[in-house]
């Protein structure tokens, strides 16, 4: 059972994202005795792997578990094959070191436009040092994938995570806006439901 669980937000997005706000509500409501974590991620990927690796150095590895949209699906994949823990995957980005090399420069947060970062040319150097030279434990991983993404390519990302865990959608987006209909599968996979309290 999972008593520990973290979420990592997408490039430009933060814990107010609706999905992160829907998965911390479904355990405050559901597991309140669950560690929960969704961190502000740095735009440096080499500190936010910092970060993410100290912040979690205390948790117990057979009872953690990780979310990750997007660029917070490349990071939980990475930190899933160092610790060694599942991870559910929305719609995540498989080559960031290529698709974020255009946007180097100023960028505004998705959910705070005044807010803003730069992402630096060093960055792309960083996400590709971080890369995983491959998925080593395959039943280890759920993947929410839909074809029907504006941002990343379905096909890119069901190549990846071949032999892993696909919910291949016909259509949905980038952004997952029917998260709740994956929601009980997404728990369910994470160890996150507890059979006495199930109906």
């Amino acid at each position: 059972m999972t008593t520990h669980l973290l979420y990592l937000h997408g490039f430009r997005s933060s814990p107010q994202s609706a999905k992160a706000r829907r998965m911390a509500a479904w355990v405050h409501e559901h597991r309140p005795d669950v560690h929960w974590w969704c961190p502000q991620l740095p735009p440096s990927p080499r500190e936010a792997m910092a970060l993410l690796l100290h912040g979690s150095a205390g948790w117990p590895r057979e009872r953690m578990a990780l979310v990750g949209s997007s660029l917070g699906g490349f990071y939980a994949t990475a930190l899933a094959e160092r610790l060694g823990c599942p991870a559910v995957l929305l719609n995540p980005a498989v080559d960031p070191a290529r698709d974020l090399a255009k946007h180097i420069g100023e960028q505004t947060a998705w959910h705070a436009p005044e807010e803003r970062f730069f992402f630096r040319p060093e960055f792309v150097d960083e996400l590709r040092a971080l890369a995983p030279a491959a998925i080593t434990r395959p039943e280890r991983y759920f993947a929410v994938i839909a074809r029907g993404d504006e941002v990343l390519d379905w096909r890119e990302m069901a190549a990846r995570y071949a032999g892993c865990r696909i919910e291949l959608l016909a259509g949905g987006d980038h952004a997952l806006s029917d998260f709740e209909d994956h929601l009980a599968a997404i728990v369910a996979f994470l160890g996150l439901v507890n059979p006495a309290s199930s109906r």
